[in-house]
């Protein structure tokens, strides 16, 4: 049955699913299986989150495991005993004994990370099975933090509860204003609160600008307005984060502009120069201390955090100087992945934006990480762990474990080598409840690993069934080779990777009395956080100054991604024997995997469909004869009727699931209205282009 748009979040919320057991799985020699005769007890106040924990850790043996049990408060035989106790210093202990089991947590929160973990051991052995012995868990981050994966700020009981089974254990809220977010008002008290009986901290993602240079007579004063406000309003919040491109201020380091990027320019000729908000300035670590001053003074405890973002690309001995200067106080956030330099067919492609496909960290990450652990910096890597990213911008997962988990396992040497203890784990793209979330929380213990390979076999075996298993494993590994020719350029991941089948394909000559800009508005919801706005669609290379110009890389790229659309499809063929062969419980679940890996599939094709449509576009119209160009023009319109195909292919796939074609920030776009829409404009795209052949030949006629 076709789900209509948002019906996913039903699926989001359900953190524990039913039919989890395997009625045939028994308890081995050193195992116990928990039976009907046992209860789960707390001694600790009904508001504590021990008493949350236990009534969830009941409603999931239920629900998922078959198994009713009674809540007690009394200690005692076939007892599953949650507490917190003085003799644990970090994390939680379970202790597994024949006629007891204990979950004991060095702090009241700790608790529901104890019987969550309880509930993953019993997951993977579909079975309400527990080792015998005792286990230690310490997590090896203090904080691991995400954004709704439901709405932008969207943050009911049933989320929050999703995203700790999910290993998160912090909230992202954008604040562009007191008690406004890009979508309105926004009640953040509220979410603080209902998020900290839970033990999940609330960080603000800050918007707000204080357009004031810090050597300004009062500057202090109007900082304190502003970011002491900020806590004397919401003393809950557990810090606030800061970017420099929402943080533009009147910077009189002449390397700037000194002025917001918009409005960079002398008598209409654009000023060169960086604005303050892309640049190392010699005066921003002065700006970042009064705002720490400000917050400091209403909340002392309260994390303030600034993110290099963007000036990673910058050479190391600038960014070198500002760490030199840099707030002690204040907390440094570095991106693991952007600015990676790669070469590809010895041309330079480096990575401009957010993806999974670069498993090792790039120089910005290494080097900063490096000088400011060596100046007593604390640490924050942004990471994208919940395996989504730019890549593929309106889907749930990038279904490549094999690289996520590289990811992960270098990021425990960065928190060993440079103590980087907290992670912002997501984007505004948010999560999913995943292999790639399973695989985020059994990399983040300290001084445990489990053995990796049999962890990713027996999530498949979980969630597909035990003969389906090594066909998804197959299909994960194509997937995650085929990420190695992915193609992370600002045109890609601003365009066609953004929206996937339903980018329009504009044709570029400009034939028109009006003069009007070839750029179209990709249409979405009016209440969209970003919408239609962080979408190019007059697809054109955005040059960089460290990257090797377009018409040079895309023959190289278009190999690159022909590549990766031949190991897409033999991962597909993989996904699509995993249907077959999935257990009639687990089918639908098999099912998504497959149409999760058609729609990527089709957004590829979109991709290389562009590139070509700009290399033929662009030779059309520098072309000798007519002849000559009339070729082109014939491949241009078969490009056209080509994606108007994809897109229709890609409708099943959407209709199936609704999650795809969604992303918080710029809610549907490319669910079936938009790639009905997408095949509307390519129709009129085909007028044009009728139009121009008749151009080509006006000089015969009489």
């Amino acid at each position: 049955m076709a789900e209509k748009n948002y019906d996913f979040r039903a699926r989001h919320w359900e953190y524990h699913k039913p039919g989890r057991r395997d009625p045939r799985r028994r308890a081995g020699k050193n195992e116990l299986m928990i039976t009907p005769e046992w209860q789960i007890g707390f001694d600790a106040d009904e508001k504590s989150i021990a008493a949350i924990a236990a009534r969830d850790f009941r409603d999931y043996l239920e629900t998922s495991m078959n198994l009713s049990l009674r809540i007690t408060r009394e200690k005692g035989p076939k007892v599953i005993w949650i507490e917190v106790s003085p003799k644990v210093k970090k994390g939680f202990v379970i202790e597994v004994k024949a006629d007891r089991v204990t979950v004991s947590a060095a702090e009241d929160k700790m608790t529901f990370r104890g019987t969550i973990h309880l509930e993953d051991i019993m997951n993977l052995e579909e079975a309400p099975v527990l080792q015998f012995g005792r286990l230690v868990r310490k997590p090896l981050y203090r904080i691991r933090s995400v954004h709704s994966g439901s709405g932008i700020d969207n943050y009911p009981d049933s989320e929050l509860i999703a995203m700790l089974h999910a290993g998160y254990d912090e909230i992202e809220l954008f604040m562009v204003d007191f008690d406004r977010n890009r979508l309105g008002y926004c009640d953040f008290n509220d979410i603080i609160k209902r998020a900290a009986r839970y033990g999940i901290g609330t960080f603000l993602f800050n918007y707000i600008r204080t357009y004031v240079h810090p050597d300004e007579a009062g500057a202090q004063e109007k900082f304190d307005k502003v970011y002491g406000e900020v806590f004397r309003r919401y003393p809950g919040a557990t810090g606030i984060g800061l970017c420099g491109e929402s943080l533009e201020f009147p910077s009189r380091d002449p390397a700037t502009t000194g002025k917001p990027h918009r409005e960079s320019v002398v008598d209409g000729i654009p000023d060169t120069r960086p604005s303050p908000g892309w640049y190392p300035c010699r005066d921003y670590p002065a700006y970042i201390q009064c705002i720490e001053r400000a917050v400091h003074k209403f909340k002392p405890d309260a994390e303030v955090q600034f993110s290099t973002y963007n000036w990673g690309y910058a050479p190391f001995e600038l960014r070198k100087k500002f760490l030199a200067n840099y707030p002690k106080n204040v907390s440094l956030s570095v991106c693991y992945e952007i600015f990676s330099q790669r070469r590809l067919e010895g041309l330079h492609t480096p990575v401009m934006d957010y993806t999974i496909s670069a498993d090792e960290p790039g120089y910005y990450f290494t080097s900063e990480c490096e000088e400011a652990h060596k100046r007593g910096i604390m640490l924050n890597g942004n990471v994208n762990t919940t395996g989504i990213a730019w890549d593929f911008g309106c889907v749930p997962l990038v279904p490549a474990p094999e690289k996520i988990l590289r990811r992960d396992l270098n990021l425990r040497l960065a928190a060993k080598k440079w103590k980087v203890e907290r992670h912002y784990a997501t984007h505004h793209y948010g999560w999913w409840n995943n292999v790639a979330a399973d695989l985020g929380k059994w990399t983040s213990w300290e001084d445990f690993e489990p053995d990796y390979d049999e962890l990713l076999t027996k999530i498949a075996v979980r969630d597909y069934g035990k003969k389906a298993a090594p066909h998804v494993r197959t299909a994960w590994k194509k997937w995650s080779e085929a990420m190695n020719h992915y193609i992370a350029s600002n045109e890609d991941q601003y365009g066609p990777w953004r929206v996937g089948a339903a980018y329009p394909f504009i044709f570029q000559p400009n034939i028109s009395r009006t003069m009007a800009n070839k750029e179209i508005r990709f249409p979405t919801a009016p209440h969209a956080h970003f919408g239609g706005g962080i979408v190019k669609t007059f697809y054109t290379p955005y040059e960089n100054a460290e990257q090797s110009p377009g018409f040079l890389r895309y023959p190289a790229e278009l190999r690159s991604l022909n590549r990766m659309l031949k190991l897409w499809n033999q991962g597909l063929e993989a996904a699509a024997k995993a249907v077959k062969n999935a257990d009639p419980a687990k089918r639908d679940e098999a099912k998504r995997l497959e149409a999760l890996g058609h729609f990527i599939r089709n957004s590829v094709v979109t991709t290389i469909h562009i590139k070509e449509w700009w290399r033929e576009n662009i030779a059309m119209q520098d072309s000798a004869t007519v002849k000559e160009a009339d070729k082109h023009l014939d491949r241009i319109e078969a490009l056209a009727y080509e994606e108007i195909e994809n897109a229709e292919d890609t409708i099943p796939v959407v209709e199936f699931d609704s999650r795809l074609g969604w992303e918080p920030s710029m809610e549907y776009v490319c669910d079936k209205w938009h790639l009905e829409w997408k095949i509307r404009q390519v129709h009129s795209a085909l007028t044009e282009i009728a139009a121009y052949r008749r151009m080509l030949h006006l000089h015969l006629q009489k």
